[in-house]
């Protein structure tokens, strides 16, 4: 961290300092952690993030933002040439667990509840591998008994399908709006459980199908370049 008399830089020297500092940094950086570095007040760092994101906008590297995380990311259009180059895989999710990252992307924060009453299913298997995989974190407690969970996506869920900020997910079609936001007999009573009453159907049971990989195309898209099916987040099927 910077000793008190750090000099502060030129307002017009901000947006290539913040570019070199995320270049460079291991993980998101939060906006007060750049502040306190730059001896800048928050809002010229805001100003100074407005403007590298408008000069990296056809560049092969630009910057995401979740909340008060700001990073640098490659464009998705460059992923496969990446993966390729440095010849690591970075996985695939399986059409349970897109099912579910979709639920909680269109309804954050959400509760196993919540999805389980849209899936059907228990969706367990689903959210301990979103978890483990980063694209998605609890962000709260639900008042009330059984205090269940709350789940949020991560800047890793932006990262993973080439969004630059959670605002930039695709509208949900209307008939997946109302079928979401269409409540089961059992809906709030799934709200209200505790995170340790499982359904009875596993998302394990329900999901036979191939792992699909994760893209964007005309939209959030995870295609299945093997098989017939694909799934889209703004396709959620209860």
């Amino acid at each position: 961290m910077p000793q008190e008399n750090t000099p502060r830089p030129a307002p017009d020297q901000l947006p290539a300092i913040i570019e070199s500092l995320l270049f460079v940094a291991e993980e998101p950086q939060q906006i007060g952690t750049l502040s306190k570095v730059l001896n800048t007040p928050r809002q010229g760092i805001e100003r100074a993030i407005e403007t590298l994101i408008e000069s990296t906008a056809d560049r092969g590297i630009y910057v995401q933002r979740h909340g008060d995380l700001v990073q640098l990311s490659t464009t998705p259009e460059a992923a496969p040439y990446i993966e390729y180059f440095l010849e690591v895989d970075y996985g695939r999710l399986t059409r349970a667990s897109l099912e579910t990252l979709a639920i909680i992307a269109y309804r954050q924060p959400a509760t196993r509840g919540t999805i389980e009453a849209i899936r059907g299913v228990n969706s367990d298997h689903g959210v301990a591998t979103l978890l483990a995989r980063g694209l998605i974190e609890d962000v709260g407690r639900v008042p009330g008994p059984g205090r269940a969970v709350l789940f949020g996506t991560t800047i890793r869920f932006l990262e993973y399908f080439g969004l630059q900020k959670p605002d930039d997910l695709p509208p949900l079609p209307e008939i997946a709006a109302s079928d979401a936001d269409e409540e089961s007999p059992d809906h709030e009573k799934a709200e209200a459980q505790s995170d340790d009453e499982p359904t009875e159907q596993s998302d394990d049971d329900a999901d036979v199908t191939e792992p699909v990989d994760a893209g964007v195309e005309s939209g959030l898209v995870a295609e299945a370049p093997d098989a017939e099916d694909s799934k889209t987040l703004s396709g959620v099927e209860p």
